[in-house]
């Protein structure tokens, strides 16, 4: 499906030089059922503006189903004027807004849709100019695709979901999770701010979760379209730092451990317990890494070192409100376990050498206490009377989060485990109970609400600089300065489940990985 490419040949088309010519269509999907062909295909049609200028109104149609009104639209977008400089920005814009508005909330959000002001066209308009057509394609298709969800999904024939499911959602999300796509992403969200990305990603995660739940329920759908899971990270050097973002549907993440050995986690299981398995099933690991760089010029060498600023993780709930039907289940919810990040030079770089370390290993102390007590009474008689007593207690410290680093060739490793601090188990790698026996995690049940809690509030966990500052450096040869050196970055998280508030003993850990470049500039003034 290349729709933007249809789009932008519109105005030079032979067929479409006068205003009341036929609208042309662009057929996104179709199938053939018994003696008919349902469709759902895009119209352009061409009519004048307010001065008689040529302009373009895009319409979504269906045809073949039943009873649904071909001659309704399913949706209508504004009008596009060719004589523009940039005659579809107005599309894109109007695609990307909804998306926005239509958005999911998570549950603890505080920036409500209703609070985020209009797109700013200029980025957007900047964003067509400086990518090729083919990324910028595989980043319009992505976006209509996701726009056409909600008119399928909701306001369409059930068939009409179910085609396209299988033949538009697949095949786009395949396309777009390849690296032609991200790039432009990458340009969008940073020039278009957070806040907007998070509405952008939290829309995308929610499609593609449903997906896989459509799926695993095999709801008649047959699809035999197998696209990988979608790696949507990206990573950019800004004001010194090194920045690397992530966001999975805990769905999509690998499964590297349970105790459910059902075939679909659906199915076989009483009504309470499958609300509980599609609450889960609405997680999303929205993850940030921030790390602090700093490049030192001396007279034999460059020295790099790096730190970490911010480990940020958070589980977003997606796509439910307040008092909804599985609002009991909202304490529930799939919690950070572990995560290890690594920086340093591309593979196989000779011009670095020397990475040093800036943490131990941990050889833990424990303290010990003794008190000793001696009691005498002494009496006017043949023989005294002493009473001695004795007493001693041991006093040890405990964490969470048990913090190392590593190496591996030129690469410095951060690694941040989450330990069970009653049982000390190791939570990211605990085994199921019929492996091991025992209760999971008998330590993080109420996780959220005592005092000595993993997590804040929300369930997120964040590891700053002040808790894990400890540097970590390198030594480049002299040669390489004035240059721009690419780094490489990048994450393995895991996130686990096991009974907060409910009954059971339900436990899984997923796992995503992610890596990504950054820029390393080796300039004099650049960075200090």
């Amino acid at each position: 499906m290349d729709v933007w490419s249809w789009i932008c040949e519109l105005p030079n088309s032979v067929e479409w030089t006068e205003s009341d010519s036929p609208p042309m269509k662009f057929e996104l999907a179709s199938e053939k059922k018994e003696n008919s062909t349902r469709s759902i295909h895009l119209k352009a049609e061409r009519t004048s503006g307010s001065d008689s200028e040529a302009a373009v109104t895009f319409t979504v149609c269906l045809q073949g189903f039943h009873p649904h009104n071909a001659h309704k639209p399913l949706w209508v977008s504004e009008k596009c004027h060719l004589s523009s400089e940039k005659p579809f920005l107005p599309l894109l814009l109007q695609l990307l807004q909804e998306i926005i508005s239509h958005s999911p909330t998570a549950h603890d959000s505080t920036c409500p849709r209703s609070q985020l002001q209009k797109l700013n066209p200029e980025p957007i308009a900047w964003i067509m100019d400086s990518h090729t057509p083919e990324s910028l394609s595989t980043f319009f298709n992505l976006v209509f695709t996701m726009r056409l969800f909600w008119l399928c999904a909701c306001h369409a024939p059930p068939e009409a979901g179910s085609l396209y499911f299988h033949y538009l959602l697949a095949p786009s999300l395949q396309t777009a999770s390849s690296k032609l796509a991200s790039s432009v992403l990458r340009t969008f969200f940073i020039t278009v701010g957070v806040d907007t990305e998070l509405c952008f990603m939290r829309t995308l995660g929610y499609i593609i979760t449903k997906l896989h739940m459509i799926k695993e329920l095999s709801v008649g759908l047959g699809l035999k379209t197998i696209f990988p899971s979608p790696r949507f990270s990206y990573a950019n050097e800004t004001h010194g730092l090194w920045i690397l973002k992530g966001y999975a549907p805990v769905m999509t993440m690998k499964l590297a451990r349970s105790n459910n050995v059902k075939k679909s986690q659906f199915s076989g299981i009483d009504a309470k317990e499958s609300i509980l398995r599609y609450s889960l099933a609405h997680h999303q690991l929205e993850a940030h890494v921030q790390l602090e760089y700093t490049v030192g010029f001396f007279d034999a060498f460059i020295q790099v070192r790096a730190r970490v600023d911010n480990i940020r993780l958070h589980v977003a709930r997606l796509g439910f409100t307040q008092n909804d039907d599985v609002d009991d289940f909202v304490e529930e919810k799939h919690f950070p376990s572990r995560v290890r990040v690594w920086v340093g030079p591309e593979i196989g770089a000779t011009y670095c050498a020397g990475l040093s370390l800036g943490r131990s290993t941990e050889n833990k102390e424990s303290e010990v206490e003794t008190k000793r007590v001696v009691e005498g009474n002494l009496e006017k008689s043949q023989g005294s009377n002493v009473k001695a007593l004795a007493k001693s207690s041991r006093r040890t410290r405990s964490r969470s989060w048990r913090m190392d680093q590593d190496a591996e060739g030129n690469a410095a490793i951060f690694d941040v485990v989450l330990h069970d601090n009653t049982t000390g188990q190791e939570m990211g790698s605990w085994r199921p109970i019929s492996e091991t026996g025992g209760d999971p995690g008998h330590g993080l049940r109420g996780r959220y609400a005592r005092a000595n809690r993993a997590f804040n509030k929300s369930g997120s966990v964040v590891i700053a600089g002040d808790e894990y500052g400890e540097e970590v450096g390198w030594r480049l040869c002299k040669e390489m300065e004035g240059s721009v050196m690419k780094w490489r970055i990048g994450g393995e998280f895991w996130v686990s489940y096991l009974p907060n508030q409910a009954k059971g003993s339900s436990f899984e850990t997923r796992y995503m990985e992610w890596c990504d470049e950054v820029d390393l500039p080796l300039i004099h003034g650049k960075t200090t």
